[in-house]
């Protein structure tokens, strides 16, 4: 299979662990990492059910690859993610040596991995990540217009009188 097509089907997963994200009220974004073919660690957004601000796609998705490997380094590791990866995200996955990040759609907000800043391959670090983005860019921008657009919606009726 060559690199695109298999880049477009891995990060469709990534949008199933978003849609399980949207299912249960949290902004939708899902990662996947995937080693020699095979996904060995899958998230999506928690922060809200969790109470927790580390828990991004990115970080559920390494947590779990790295028990899967029992092992902190993920070499000859991907990470797919439907949100360019935030500050914090990056950071983990420099730390954790990722060797390929795809990404569908970049964060004018905190994006780090080229939008405001490129922490995956910072030169001074000891590790730099090879990234492609834009891949799925439609659908994964979708995903998070339409949960906002909803979200907005939500908050404009509720406090209107009947």
């Amino acid at each position: 299979m060559e690199q695109a097509q298999r880049d477009e089907k891995f990060m469709r997963v990534a949008i199933e662990e978003a849609e399980h994200a949207r299912a249960i009220g949290e902004v939708p974004i899902g990662a996947v990492i995937v080693r020699h073919g095979e996904i060995i660690g899958r998230g999506y957004n928690l922060r809200e059910t969790k109470g927790d601000p580390t828990a991004h796609a990115e970080m559920v998705a390494i947590r779990a690859a790295a028990s899967r490997l029992e092992a902190w380094r993920l070499m000859d590791c991907e990470l797919y993610v439907t949100l360019e990866p935030c500050p914090m995200c990056a950071g983990a996955i420099v730390q954790a040596r990722v060797e390929r990040v795809i990404y569908g759609t970049p964060d004018p907000k905190g994006g780090c991995a080229g939008t405001l800043m490129n922490l995956l391959q910072e030169p001074r670090f000891n590790h730099r990540v090879d990234v492609v983005s834009d891949v799925l860019r439609t659908e994964c921008a979708s995903l998070l217009t339409s949960f906002f657009r909803q979200l907005r919606a939500k908050k404009g009726t509720s406090g209107r009188k009947s």
